[in-house]
């Protein structure tokens, strides 16, 4: 709880919730000594909350009797909002979002007009969402030191386990993305030399370094980290060319499957995937032509499938 403001609201916080708080107290949770506590208790004062002070052995300090913070102030959509943001957080992997939504949930329901309170403990009890594919629940700390980072352009070092081997290396991060179950951090990486981006499960420490770069304008980490799952090296290199529109095919064929390029004669898909039988069946579900480029063990692939399910009708040129 190193930072002032921080400490500030977990003062006010202390005092809203527990009442009369003896001033020793009061420091020992905030780890601060008491000058400090009364140079807070003052700032508190300057902000318009009335702090009062009763001396004596069972003395301390609390809100003015009758004082209460005005109620925040949310529409019924941003309400929801709220609620379906704290359920979410839930399951994206990491070790204390639970508690952390449990007293977010608290703190709200306390400040809300009843009416809101009332939707937001309804959304809470009713609403199930499914983030089957989030990984166990890891440390938060990587995501606040990399998120941090990436907003103050600051490099860091990392010490990196991949699945064969743990490197070291410098990192200037870009931003951070949840996809498919996990986080990422996508940046330049100084030991490879280019973009690159690192599983957050799989740092086992990083921390800042004396040492600035300056983040691309516009960059699209999900955009990438997209790209880069489709281009990843894999067993077979597929190229096919589809019988339509760049726009229908991007409409049809989810990201991850491939690299989508238009042509003269329709629109180039390129692919890398582990097995052709797969790509078969993807393939197969698209609603327009296509011609296999290679490799022609693929081809045999399609016409093997539509022999097993009696499709005649795909319609592979």
């Amino acid at each position: 709880m190193a930072n002032p403001t921080h400490r500030l609201l977990a003062l006010l916080e202390m005092l809203q919730t527990q009442g009369l708080v003896s001033g020793s107290e009061l420091a020992r949770q905030l780890e601060i000594d008491t000058r400090t506590l009364r140079r807070y208790i003052a700032q508190l004062e300057e902000m318009g909350i009335p702090v009062t002070a009763e001396r004596g052995r069972d003395g301390g300090y609390r809100l003015m009797h009758g004082f209460k913070l005005p109620p925040m102030m949310f529409t019924n959509e941003e309400a929801l909002a709220v609620s379906l943001g704290l359920l979410a957080a839930r399951s994206l992997g990491l070790a204390e979002a639970a508690p952390a939504v449990s007293s977010a949930q608290a703190k709200l329901e306390r400040v809300l007009p009843s009416t809101l309170k009332r939707r937001l403990r309804a959304v809470a009890e009713t609403v199930t969402l499914d983030l089957s594919q989030a990984p166990p629940a890891h440390d938060n700390d990587a995501l606040l030191t990399l998120s941090a980072a990436a907003q103050s352009q600051q490099r860091v070092h990392l010490h990196y386990r991949a699945e064969n081997a743990e490197t070291e290396r410098d990192f200037d991060p870009y931003g951070l993305a949840y996809r498919a179950g996990r986080w990422y951090a996508v940046g330049h990486c100084h030991l490879r030399a280019g973009l690159r981006s690192f599983r957050l499960d799989r740092i086992v420490s990083v921390h800042a370094i004396p040492a600035s770069f300056l983040r691309p304008t516009g960059f699209d980490i999900l955009g990438y980290l997209t790209q880069s799952v489709a281009v990843m090296p894999r067993s077979h290199t597929v190229e096919v060319l589809l019988q339509t529109t760049l726009d229908q095919a991007r409409h049809e064929i989810y990201a991850e499957l491939g690299v989508l390029e238009a042509t003269t004669d329709g629109v180039r898909l390129r692919s890398q995937v582990t097995t052709l039988d797969w790509m078969a069946r993807q393939l197969a579900q698209l609603p327009f032509p296509f011609a296999v480029i290679s490799p022609p063990e693929l081809l045999a692939e399609l016409h093997a499938l539509a022999h097993k399910l009696g499709a005649a009708q795909l319609r592979v040129l």
